[in-house]
């Protein structure tokens, strides 16, 4: 018999038996005598009756107030069910049914008619468990725009099969009556907690349902009711919820009232743990699947071959360090969308687990688009060399660290850091664009001016949220506004001297276990701390371009689809500006000439400079401009 097919013989079985049961009830109403229970009784009323402890009275007025409304000639006979109705025609009646404490109207069963003396008031059951009586399956419609279902199917990596057999053997050493643990899970992959937890519902025959801290009421008056809700629904469904808080930067007071509170199997996803808690608590870090076990799991869902995609697994191992429904997300895709129906190119599969990899990144930082390369960057060749050294160290960072075993003398200062320190318009986001472009990694710009906060404790998180964000996809990162937080060490004189040390340390703390590269721009570096300074890997000067540098920035700014005329870049390099204003002047020039319907020419490069000059509240000298024979 087919799934299907004996879901339909349970229905068919419930209906008669509930039929049974109104029809025994209605008979009592009407006082024409009980018949006995019925040999075959409706299912989802027996398992109702155990699980919240139901009285036979109190399932009869339960059943009172069903009949009224899935019968119409039970309804007419009856009129509105009322408690007195019930006390005097229902057996074995007794006046605590209808207490606030008991499970009539503890679980909400039932509900009553407001404003009505207790005797007179109209019951009422409640939707959802009319549609429980009637076999249908369905979370509460109060709880459905919040809580929501997990799939079962949600595998682990071998390593974190173990915290799922921890929680199963937590779980079911709990004498009956007793109330299980939380299991509180901690780690920066929100997936790899999701899928331990769906795992460890599996074997104990549960449902796994999701609830974001951020969705939880403030007020404890709605807090306590979604609370109830779910935990009836829980009863019910065979049910445990996991409240995810990994993105949760506000009060969490609401969370752990809830954590406190709630006699059903819980779990929580969170980074940071809840603090101190009245109710047992396990805790498991789930870390992201081991670098051999994401590598292993990349072959058995692309089955790479010698032959096929050529060592992309390796790469996207040693760049990408992704839960294992990340993996499974972008490999089950293979093939699926390629325009022929067959296999990707590993740079399809790269750009994938690049996207995969992002996360909640987009929200917290500047996504730049590299569209430079080597040959548009002009630096002296000390600053290029610097830069590619960068760029073999992060494209060969496994190699060194874990195949050649660098990083088991000590896993201190593994991330490649890098402090770019130039004036303004010199090329240091130019310089991280190439990185990006050159390492096919995403580049993110994040102004730590912005990070900074005055409360103390605020810029920390803001940090740690970028860098926990980025983990997974070893993003360039591209900390502009360095001197916001950086300066000289000065003696601690107050408790802002200190702090502002401590958000400088654990910054720094993070760049150096970041697993790709970070980079801190700066105009000031004279003024950072050498103590600071000693845990940066590269410090790379960005110089103000001389005569023959501008000369070549000149050059490059206008692309060969530009049309030019008698533009001389010895004269424009006379300008004493580096290269972000000398891009402003060519673009500025490029609108004017375009406006006009002609070519660029060098009138139209003078207009430009008088424009940026102004706004730089600088004067244009003639030994800048004389000489340039154009019309002024």
């Amino acid at each position: 018999m087919t799934t299907e097919a004996r879901r339909r013989e349970w229905m068919e079985a419930n209906h008669q038996g509930l039929t049974a049961e109104l029809a025994r009830v209605s008979r009592a109403i009407r006082g024409d005598g009980t018949a006995t229970t019925p040999p075959a009784p409706a299912a989802a009323l027996e398992r109702l009756c155990r699980v919240f402890g139901l009285s036979a009275f109190e399932r009869d007025v339960l059943l009172l107030c069903a009949g009224v409304e899935l019968d119409r000639d039970f309804a007419e006979a009856v009129g509105a069910p009322t408690f007195a109705l019930a006390l005097a025609r229902l057996p074995e009646a007794h006046w605590t049914a209808l207490s606030p404490a008991a499970p009539l109207r503890h679980w909400r069963l039932i509900e009553l008619h407001a404003g009505a003396a207790l005797l007179r008031a109209t019951l009422r059951i409640d939707e959802r468990i009319l549609h429980y009586l009637l076999g249908i399956q369905e979370l509460d419609a109060r709880l459905a725009g919040m809580v929501t279902p997990f799939p079962a199917d949600a595998a682990p990596a071998a390593s974190h099969r173990v915290f799922a057999e921890r929680i199963v053997q937590a779980w079911r050493s709990i004498g009956d009556g007793m109330r299980l643990p939380v299991v509180q899970m901690l780690g920066v992959s929100r997936a790899d907690k999701r899928a331990v937890a769906a795992t460890a519902c599996a074997r104990l025959g549960l449902r796994l349902y999701t609830l974001l801290g951020s969705d939880l009421p403030g007020s404890p008056t709605e807090l306590a009711s979604l609370l109830r809700l779910w935990e009836r629904d829980a009863a019910l469904l065979h049910a445990a919820l996991l409240l995810d808080l990994d993105d949760l930067d506000g009060e969490r007071a609401p969370a752990r009232k809830l954590v406190e509170r709630a006699r059903c199997a819980t779990f929580v996803s969170t980074r940071v743990g809840l603090g101190d808690s009245a109710r047992a608590t396990l805790t498991v870090h789930v870390e992201r699947p081991r670098t051999d076990e994401q590598r292993a799991l990349w072959r058995a869902l692309l089955g790479e071959t010698p032959a096929a995609l050529n060592g992309t697994v390796d790469a996207l191992t040693a760049q990408f360090d992704l839960s294992a429904a990340a993996i499974r997300g972008v490999a089950l895709g293979h093939g699926a969308s390629a325009p022929d129906g067959g296999q990707r190119t590993a740079a399809e599969l790269w750009h994938e687990a690049r996207v995969a990899s992002r996360g909640r990144l987009d929200d917290l930082a500047q996504r730049i688009e590299p569209a430079v390369g080597w040959d548009d960057l002009v630096l002296p060749p000390a600053q290029r060399q610097a830069l590619h050294e960068m760029a073999a160290q992060v494209r060969h960072r496994t190699t060194v660290y874990e195949t050649w075993g660098a990083a088991r003398q000590s896993r201190r200062g593994l991330g490649i850091s890098a402090l770019f320190d130039g004036a303004s318009g010199t090329g240091k986001t130019m310089a991280a664009e190439v990185l990006a472009n050159d390492l096919r990694l995403d580049l993110y710009r994040i102004d730590l001016s912005q990070l900074v906060s005055k409360y103390i404790g605020d810029t920390e998180k803001h940090v740690r949220q970028v860098f926990d964000a980025a983990e997974g996809g070893g993003a360039i990162l591209l900390f502009d506004e360095a001197d916001a937080l950086f300066g000289k060490r000065s003696d601690v004189k107050d408790s802002h001297d200190r702090y502002a040390n401590i958000e400088v340390s654990y910054l720094l703390q993070r760049m150096e276990a970041y697993r790709g590269l970070a980079i801190l721009t700066s105009n000031m570096s004279h003024a950072l701390d050498p103590a600071f300074a000693r845990r940066i890997r590269f410090i790379v000067h960005f110089p103000f371009p001389d005569a023959a540098q501008r000369a070549q920035i000149w050059r490059q700014m206008f692309p060969p689809a530009m049309p030019t005329s008698g533009l001389e870049f010895d004269k424009l390099a006379r300008l004493g500006i580096p290269g972000g204003h000398i891009r402003n002047i060519a673009l500025n020039a490029a609108f004017l000439a375009a406006d006009a319907g002609e070519p660029v020419e060098m009138r139209h490069c003078l207009l430009a400079a008088r424009t940026e000059y102004a706004k730089l509240e600088k004067a244009l000298t003639d030994a800048e401009v004389g000489g340039w024979l154009v019309a002024t």
